[in-house]
């Protein structure tokens, strides 16, 4: 029996230790789940465990088991950077030379002008913040001027905060577009974010509308199984971090529920070959706000879910649990931090054993073009032929 459907779940930023390189980005001693335990000991993660994630790295306190029932490893990054979108492209083949910039001290005068005469007003804040204290500290300002929000953070972003009783939803997404199409060469930030948001003074709050403007992405795996006459299936952000290049079709969530539900019901009813799906609330609602128990308590709240995932399974189906890049939520700052991924495959066909250090995140998309019997120019080497229980 062949491997017919490969489900990819992304946990946003669940990195396990820092990599070597991670001095060079201000990473050193991060490792997202190995922290996350020594601070919160009652993390409990029973369904992650007996897959082997506790196998993966010996050094940290997430306890290993005798008798893994996925096969386990970790994968470096090899792109410069630690982004979103870098660490999707490469998990899909791409590996990135050079980051995308980044704007600590806010965007140039001469840039921020330009944007303001192509929208036609002026702007408010212009610096690195937080979404959410931003627009507490100028909701009411914008609701005044009708001036839009922008912002970034450490990460290659570029942020639109608008109130949606100010400005449309489509008037936002079109507000974000021309600022995608002006943000080239040195200025190409990997998104453009639309930050809607809603409520009144003291009490704002963002909506589930956000939309991401990427980078579009050269050729990756997703192009090729389109190419082979298969189909994507997409769940969550990630349309957006592809650009919508390569996916067949899409369901957008706005929380880790929604997409495992989403996931679930994909399982059970769409007719795809690879599910992809990233659950944000890990990075976007605790790695960032360096909430520990909170990425904790989101951490077992996933895992209480994963036997319903596992249940609706096919024979052939190829179950892949990864992370994009780290956020360790003990870690200074509010950056992403420059980690491992754990890799856990599982199914029928596949045999638990250990498949090392993956030098690349490319290794689990060459491994799911080789499982589906694609053919692509990727960057990364399969490991299939290491777990497939043949």
């Amino acid at each position: 029996m062949k491997i017919n459907r490969v489900i990819l779940i992304v946990l946003d930023s669940v990195g396990i230790g820092e990599l070597p390189d991670a001095h060079q980005y201000g990473d050193a001693g991060s490792n997202t789940l190995g922290n996350i335990a020594r601070h919160y000991p009652v993390l409990k993660l029973p369904n992650l465990l007996a897959m082997g994630l506790g196998n993966i790295d010996p050094t940290n306190q997430l306890p290993p088991t005798d008798t893994p029932i996925a096969a386990f490893g970790k994968a470096a990054e090899k792109s410069a950077g630690k982004d979103t979108t870098t660490g999707h492209w490469e998990i899909c083949g791409v590996v990135l030379d050079k980051p995308f910039p980044t704007f600590p001290n806010g965007f140039p005068k001469a840039l921020m002008q330009q944007f303001e005469e192509a929208i036609g007003t002026s702007t408010l804040g212009n610096k690195t913040a937080s979404g959410t204290v931003i627009i507490n500290e100028l909701g009411d300002t914008h609701l005044k001027t009708r001036q839009p929000i922008v912002y970034t953070s450490a990460d290659s972003v570029f942020q639109i905060a608008m109130h949606e009783s100010v400005y449309s939803i489509e008037e936002q997404y079109r507000i974000c577009q021309i600022a995608r199409d002006m943000l080239v060469d040195e200025y190409e930030v990997s998104r453009v974010i639309a930050r809607p948001f809603e409520g009144k003074s003291g009490n704002f709050s963002r909506t589930s509308r956000r939309k991401d403007f990427s980078v579009m992405p050269p050729n990756t795996i997703l192009d090729d199984i389109l190419k082979a006459g298969k189909k994507v299936h997409s769940i969550g952000k990630i349309v957006d971090i592809f650009s919508g290049k390569g996916i067949s079709e899409y369901v957008k969530t706005a929380n880790n529920m929604e997409g495992i539900q989403a996931t679930i019901a994909a399982i059970k009813t769409v007719q795809a070959d690879l599910i992809f799906t990233n659950l944000v609330d890990f990075d976007m609602l605790y790695g960032h706000r360096r909430n520990i128990e909170g990425y904790a308590q989101c951490l077992m709240e996933f895992d209480a879910q994963l036997p319903k995932i596992l249940e609706h399974l096919r024979p052939d189906d190829l179950l892949i649990i990864t992370a994009d890049h780290g956020n360790d939520p003990s870690a200074p700052g509010t950056d992403h931090t420059r980690e491992y991924v754990p890799i856990l495959n599982y199914g029928k066909k596949i045999a638990p054993k250990n498949i090392g250090v993956r030098h690349t995140f490319a290794d689990i998309g060459a491994t799911i073009v080789d499982a589906l019997e694609v053919d692509s120019d990727t960057r990364g080497e399969s490991y299939l032929s290491l777990v497939c229980d043949s």
